[in-house]
């Protein structure tokens, strides 16, 4: 086990699963805070925005942080779009399927909603989704607006069970339209880019933690950093034997993490 400068840390099944609790989660929160290692939770939930899932994890979770921990596909997607509009020379116009934490980051970065001509469709997680936000989106991409998937989870780990993700409502626009996103969130490098700009650290200095081989760990991988697979969410231990390209660390539990100064 070496020294990381700043730790990268999934949300949903590796500190809690919904509302249930995961343990050992606000022990390791509270040891990296104790030891002043910078971190960000980077999850591919863009439903809630930073300040909402920091009042959900003080709240329901017992471990308190700011928002500047937090960094989100809406984030990512948001500097994304920002530096497209930058080196064109104007700010963009969308449309989105998505909730508050998606919709917030846009317009706060200047961007214009319009659901007719805009000029990128946005899809992520969007719990009152229906068939006209799919139809808008389909039509608009139809007439040209680019598209974004803000990642590719087909199901997310809550209380119940395995859940649709987002990847799965990118999946239907995809067959409607015959288009492939473009995706910004975990397994793809954008966000990770993002994130890495934000905390300020090289790929060599951070390492991944998640409990999704095919997401979190992935994108660790993706980006030339260690890995710490946890299995208390979506990748099963039984599983790990398999997997193509190893992690560099597997834990059962982030109890098992030693964290160093």
């Amino acid at each position: 086990m070496r020294h990381y400068k700043g730790y990268f840390i999934d949300l949903d099944g590796t500190i809690y699963k919904g509302k249930e609790r995961i343990p050992a989660a606000k022990g390791f929160i509270e040891r990296l805070q104790a030891a002043h290692v910078p971190f960000l939770f980077l999850t591919n939930n863009t439903t809630k925005t930073p300040e909402a899932v920091v009042d959900n994890l003080a709240h329901n979770h017992g471990i308190h942080v700011s928002p500047e921990t937090v960094y989100t596909p809406s984030l990512a997607t948001a500097a994304y779009l920002t530096s497209r509009a930058q080196t064109v020379g104007h700010k963009f116009s969308f449309y989105c399927i998505g909730e508050l934490g998606l919709k917030k980051a846009l317009l706060d970065a200047g961007m214009t909603l319009e659901e007719v001509n805009p000029d990128y469709v946005v899809v992520g997680l969007d719990y009152d989704v229906t068939y006209h936000k799919f139809e808008t989106a389909t039509l608009a991409i139809k007439r040209g607006a680019r598209f974004i998937g803000t990642n590719e989870d087909t199901n997310l780990p809550n209380e119940r069970g395995l859940v649709p993700g987002a990847g799965s409502l990118v999946a239907l626009v995809e067959r409607a339209t015959q288009q492939k996103a473009f995706y910004i969130g975990k397994p793809q490098v954008p966000i990770m880019r993002a994130a890495l700009n934000e905390i300020g650290l090289p790929p060599k200095d951070v390492i991944m933690v998640g409990d999704n081989y095919h997401t979190d760990i992935q994108a660790g991988i993706n980006t030339g950093m260690d890995t710490l697979l946890v299995t208390t969410g979506y990748t099963k231990p039984t599983e790990v034997p398999k997997l193509p390209v190893k992690p560099t660390y597997v834990v059962a539990s982030l109890a098992d993490w030693q964290v160093e100064a």
